[in-house]
């Protein structure tokens, strides 16, 4: 894991940071993003070169987010544009697989809604400023802010001007709302809540990604297992999370979806993308033996013990489940 050390951060930026505040606050920020490599070269550019990338909208936010940091006392910072070398897939296998358990253990999150210019988060869809992403700000129509919004347990938020909107734990009936998170998930984590898969399929129904098999890369922490990325692979990405979770997790809700008027039937038994479970907001997970008590009565019991092991396990044949 790299991080950017606050201090070596400041001392590295030292007498140029008024030019670089100047420069941002009379003029449109260029788009483009910071990655490794643009960071590690740095300090062996020459100035020029070196200009373009303190210009850039991705130095902007990591200029802004090292004074956050540094305004908290904070002594490192994770940025996930630049904090990992995207060159190797080892790196980027082992980043996209811990990068929940990395939230989850910091300090703060700084969350930055570029397309917001208000002191407070939405409390309904605004189809007039958020046309494209469902009535939202984009950041919540993101695949992979959902971990960053859930894992980590303080989260600040600032709109486009980097001014502080609020925190997680200030607005968690908003960000409900928003997200269709349970406010006891967003406020105890997913270890107290304990959702069912269907319901964390459903939080991701209708967010987007760069590349397709993100839609299934973004919910390995979520979920709680881990695969190799395949980039390339496109929807056998989502297929390959599915028959994870069935290998690793005994939650039968991974066959709760359904037809939707969005997406329509899948042509199998697995879905096909995360959208097909829209509807599964409310699907809670059930152990074999509360299925059994609710259905069954108790002399009937005894004679399906067998039945009972049958439900906790099941396995994928080429001939089905």
């Amino acid at each position: 894991m790299r991080l950017i050390n606050v201090e070596a951060f400041l001392d590295f930026n030292a007498g140029k940071l008024g030019q670089m505040r100047s420069f941002w606050w009379n003029s449109t920020v260029p788009e483009g993003g910071v990655q490794y490599m643009d960071m590690e070269g740095l300090t062996k550019m020459d100035v020029a070169v070196r200009r373009q990338i303190w210009w850039r909208s991705g130095y902007y936010k990591i200029y802004n987010s090292y004074l956050q940091a540094r305004h908290g006392c904070l002594r490192w910072l994770w940025v996930d544009t630049c904090c990992i070398d995207k060159r190797s897939s080892a790196e980027l296998s082992e980043a996209i697989n811990s990068m929940y358990v990395w939230y989850a253990n910091s300090d703060r999150c700084y969350a930055f809604l570029h397309d917001i210019y208000t002191t407070f988060l939405p409390y309904k869809p605004d189809n007039v400023n958020f046309t494209k992403f469902n009535g939202w700000p984009k950041w919540f129509s993101r695949g992979r802010t959902l971990q960053e919004l859930i894992a980590p347990h303080d989260v600040h938020f600032f709109d486009g001007n980097w001014q502080y909107i609020t925190s997680k734990p200030e607005s968690v009936r908003a960000l409900s709302i928003i997200t269709q998170i349970s406010v006891d998930v967003l406020q105890k984590g997913l270890g107290w809540s304990y959702p069912s898969v269907a319901q964390i399929m459903s939080w991701a129904a209708d967010r987007t990604t760069g590349r397709e098999e993100d839609r299934a890369y973004s919910l390995l922490g979520l979920i709680g297992v881990h695969m190799p990325m395949l980039y390339r692979e496109g929807k056998n990405a989502f297929l390959r999370l599915q028959l994870e979770v069935i290998r690793m997790i005994n939650d039968q809700s991974i066959f709760a979806w359904g037809w939707t008027k969005q997406t329509g039937s899948a042509s199998g038994f697995l879905a096909n993308d995360p959208s097909d479970f829209h509807d599964c907001s409310n699907v809670v997970r059930m152990v074999p033996s509360d299925v059994l008590e609710k259905y069954f009565s108790k002399w009937k019991l005894r004679r399906l013990v067998s039945v009972e092991e049958r439900c906790q396990t099941f396995s994928v044949t080429n001939h089905g489940i």
